[in-house]
């Protein structure tokens, strides 16, 4: 007997959309087709379209150190309720993810408390190469994580002579958080106290572009595969889309949705994050990226903090924001309003994470595939509200806008976990497998 159909669903397959049933059988994708048989739990697809499940490839769920904020539990179930099937997250809590015996502690933290599927960044730091060199085969290892501006303690690699030995001992892609050190001290006296509007000032496009220049001529002497975070200046599209193999970029949903100065206005600090949010040159500049498939990732960068901190004045106020549950209605809504497509969408969140990061078994809806799905409707409308909000902090820079086009399900290994926002049994993610 099956474990589960999912019936008269649109069916994502090979780049289109196809009437058909899934058959699951032991966490496995078993037969597409007309199914017949019978199933201990049938899913009624009608009206819906069932994704491959999704991937934020960039999320900060705080654990270990600020749980108060989010911790791995409350994170993934954001993630599950967002229709995201699975999370890479990153290494910058306290202590920081930056050696074998702080990864396992990860590992062993996620253990039966998160909803979703896994994997850790490693952090780089400026003596740690040793341990760079031998990640290939670390459980649960999406990549090497290196801070070239914007960090804290040991994670934080600015020097250029350190950023070469990462680069030279990565065994694993290098995801950067590309901001240039250097620029960040030299500009800070451009801060305004208490005006907010001043933190794209501060961290200039300068400040981005000289830092993604230094990465990739870096990268590229060394041969190897490096991974622009956030993107948000019309300078790094334009000369990212010139180096392009084994050089990819993200761009996050916030970028893409909101701009300055009409952000600081509505939101003040809580518009604040790193690399910061820019006038509407940059963004029609990420948008144009998007269109012509330039960028190779969407994700959320959902880096919570509680409002507390979010309320003091600038800018003592930190840098981030939640968004792991809202990446996929804000880009299902982008598609309905014709900004992309919806192959243009998979591409971003399934397939070219599995491709650029070597994930098995995801990102495909394909027989013998991991039965990881997610099921949206694309004609309900919905809207953020800060009460919904399943991550600690409780809030969203989208309370009270309205998005068409949402996740209804989410099913993990065979097991509907999320249905209609009700989240379902008990936390059993497991660490993503890579090739």
């Amino acid at each position: 007997m099956l474990d589960l159909i999912i019936k008269n669903g649109e069916c994502y397959i090979d780049g289109n959309l196809q009437k058909a049933d899934i058959a699951i059988k032991d966490g496995s994708i078993h037969k597409i087709g007309k199914i017949d048989e019978e199933a201990n739990e049938i899913y009624d697809a009608q009206n819906q379209t069932v994704l491959p499940g999704c991937i934020d490839t960039q999320t900060h769920f705080r654990e270990p150190g600020s749980t108060d904020t989010e911790d791995l539990h409350s994170g993934s179930r954001a993630a599950i309720v967002g229709g995201i099937t699975a999370v890479f997250e990153m290494p910058n809590t306290n202590p920081p993810t930056s050696n074998k015996k702080e990864f396992q502690r990860k590992l062993d933290l996620a253990k039966n408390r998160m909803y979703c599927n896994y994997a850790f960044y490693f952090g780089a730091t400026a003596d740690n190469a040793n341990e760079l060199a031998d990640l290939k085969n670390l459980e649960g290892c999406c990549g090497i994580k290196l801070f070239a501006g914007s960090s804290t303690g040991n994670l934080l690699v600015a020097n250029e002579k350190d950023i070469e030995t990462v680069f030279q001992n990565a065994s694993k892609v290098v995801s950067v958080h590309s901001e240039d050190e250097e620029i960040l001290i030299r500009n800070k006296k451009l801060i305004k106290d208490g005006d907010v509007h001043s933190h794209p000032v501060w961290r200039s496009e300068e400040c981005a572009i000289s830092s993604t220049r230094r990465i990739v001529r870096i990268a590229e002497r060394y041969k190897k595969r490096a991974h622009i975070l956030h993107v948000t200046t019309k300078q790094e599209v334009d000369f990212l889309s010139q180096h392009k193999g084994d050089i990819t970029f993200e761009i996050t949903p916030q970028h893409l949705t909101i701009f300055a100065p009409d952000c600081y206005d509505k939101l003040g600090t809580y518009a604040q994050m790193n690399p910061p949010l820019r006038d509407k040159s940059h963004y029609d500049r990420l948008w144009y990226a998007v269109r012509n498939n330039m960028n190779d990732t969407i994700g959320s960068d959902h880096a919570p903090h509680l409002k507390t901190n979010k309320d003091k004045e600038y800018p003592n106020s930190p840098s981030g924001m939640p968004g792991v549950q809202t990446l996929m209605p804000v880009m299902l809504n982008h598609i309905n309003e014709g900004r992309l497509s919806l192959t243009q969408l998979i591409n971003l969140v399934c397939e070219n994470p599995v491709k650029i990061f070597g994930i098995q078994n995801k990102g495909f809806i394909r027989e013998g595939y991991d039965a990881d799905f997610t099921i949206v409707d694309m004609n309900k409308t919905i809207k953020i509200e800060n009460k919904k909000i399943e991550s600690k902090c409780g809030w969203s820079p989208f309370d009270g806008d309205e998005f068409k086009g949402t996740p209804v399900a989410t099913i993990i290994a065979g097991n509907i976990k999320m249905k209609e926002g009700e989240i379902i049994g008990e936390p059993d993610g497991t660490p993503l497998q890579f090739s």
